[in-house]
C-alpha cells in the first residue's frame, strides 16, 4: 500500500481520486490545508508521495523537510510548477510528476463562456430579471464574429480556444515564443509580433504559463499601446497580469473589460470559502467594483472529464513511482522544467 498525502484536498478531488480503477493500491491522507513550511508537517509518518495543486507552496526548505519525512515523490495534480523548487527535488532526490494536459478544451470553453458573459451582459441581465425588470437598458453587447482575438500562448489550451474563436468567424492572431507554423496554417490563423498583437486586437487572451520571462507581461507600457477598449481575458496565471495597471486601465478606458478566472494575490482566498470573513485586498475590491470585470476563482478547469483525467494521470505516476517505473510520457519533471523520460 502506498500511503499519499493529498494537499489542498476538495471533496471533489476526493471523489475522482477515488474513482480511478487501480486506486486500491493507495492509501490516501486528504489534507484540507495547503502545503506549505507551516503545514508540511501534517503529513503522517511513512508517507512516500505527496499530491499538490497549483497554489500550494514548495519551496527549498519544504522539499528538504519531505526529505527528511521519506516522501521521494511530488506529484502535481496540474500543469503549473513555478511554486515548487525543482532543483531542491533534483538535489534531495524526489521524483516530480504533473498533469501538462487534462481538458484543454475546458480552459479553452472557460475564456469564451466568461467573454459571452462579459460581452452580452449576462449577469446583469440575470439579476434584473429576478427582481422582475425587463428593461434593455445599458445590456447592449456587440458581435464577435468579424473582431479580431490576440492569443498569448498557443499552446493545447491557446490552440483549442483559438480554434473556438476561428469557429465563431473571428480573425485570430498569435505571439508565441515557439510558434507553430504547422498548425497556424491549419487552423487558418497566424503569428505576429507581440507588439502588432496588442495594435489590432479587440479580445486578448493569456495562455503563457508563468516563467520570469511571462511575469506581468501584461503591463502599464504594453496596455497604453493595446488597441483602445480591448477585452482581456485570463485562464492563466494571475502574475502575467499587473493587476494596478489593469486597473488603471480599466478607469481610463483603455480596457473595456477584463475577464479574470485567476488573480495576482489570489493565494489564501481563492478555493477558501470568506464569506463570513473580511478580506483586505483593495485591488481585488476594485475590480468587483467594475460593472466590465468578471472574476471566477481559477474554475476553468473544473469539468468532469478534467477532474477525471488530473486523477488518472496523478494515480497512474504515483503507482509508477512506487514501482520504480518511469513516469507517463510528458509528466516528468526536472530542474529545467518539465522533461521527457
Amino acid at each position: 500500500m502506498v500511503k499519499v498525502a493529498v494537499f489542498d484536498s476538495k471533496s471533489y478531488d476526493q471523489e475522482a481520486l477515488d474513482a480511478v480503477p487501480s486506486v486500491e493500491r493507495l492509501e490516501f491522507q486528504h489534507i484540507d490545508e495547503r502545503l506549505g513550511p507551516d503545514t508540511v508537517d501534517l503529513i503522517e509518518d511513512g508517507t512516500q508521495a505527496v499530491c499538490v495543486f497549483v497554489n500550494d507552496k514548495e519551496p527549498r526548505q519544504v522539499v528538504q523537510r519531505l526529505a527528511e519525512m521519506g516522501v521521494r515523490h511530488i506529484a502535481l495534480r496540474c500543469a503549473g510548477f513555478n511554486n515548487l523548487d525543482l532543483a531542491a527535488a533534483d538535489e534531495f532526490g524526489i521524483r516530480v510528476s504533473r498533469v501538462p494536459a487534462y481538458s484543454p478544451y475546458a480552459v479553452a470553453e472557460h475564456a469564451l463562456a466568461m467573454l459571452l458573459a462579459l460581452n452580452r451582459h449576462l449577469p446583469k441581465a440575470q439579476r434584473r430579471v429576478r427582481e422582475m425588470n425587463f428593461s434593455l437598458d445599458r445590456l447592449v453587447g456587440w458581435d464577435m464574429r468579424g473582431k479580431t482575438v490576440g492569443l498569448i500562448g498557443t499552446g493545447k489550451i491557446g490552440k483549442v480556444t483559438g480554434e473556438i474563436f476561428k469557429g465563431l468567424g473571428m480573425r485570430v492572431v498569435c505571439w508565441d515564443a515557439y510558434p507553430d507554423p504547422a498548425w497556424a496554417a491549419q487552423a487558418g490563423t497566424e503569428y505576429v509580433a507581440l507588439d502588432e498583437l496588442g495594435r489590432v486586437s479587440d479580445v486578448i487572451s493569456l495562455h503563457v504559463p508563468l516563467f520570469p520571462e511571462t511575469h506581468h507581461i501584461i503591463n502599464r507600457h504594453t496596455i497604453a499601446e493595446f488597441k483602445r477598449g480591448v477585452y482581456i481575458i485570463n485562464v492563466s496565471r494571475g502574475e502575467l497580469i499587473d493587476t494596478q495597471a489593469l486597473i488603471d486601465g480599466l478607469q481610463s478606458g483603455q480596457i473595456g473589460g477584463v475577464c479574470l478566472d485567476v488573480y495576482e494575490e489570489e493565494e489564501g482566498k481563492f478555493y477558501q470559502d470568506l464569506s463570513n470573513e473580511v478580506v483586505v485586498d483593495p485591488q481585488l475590491a476594485m475590480l468587483l467594483a467594475f460593472p466590465n470585470v468578471i472574476i471566477t476563482s481559477h474554475m476553468a478547469y473544473l469539468t468532469r472529464e478534467a477532474l477525471a483525467a488530473i486523477a488518472e494521470t496523478t494515480v497512474q505516476n504515483i503507482l509508477r513511482c512506487a514501482d520504480g517505473q518511469p513516469f507517463l510520457p510528458t509528466t516528468t519533471m526536472g530542474a529545467d522544467g518539465p522533461k521527457p523520460d
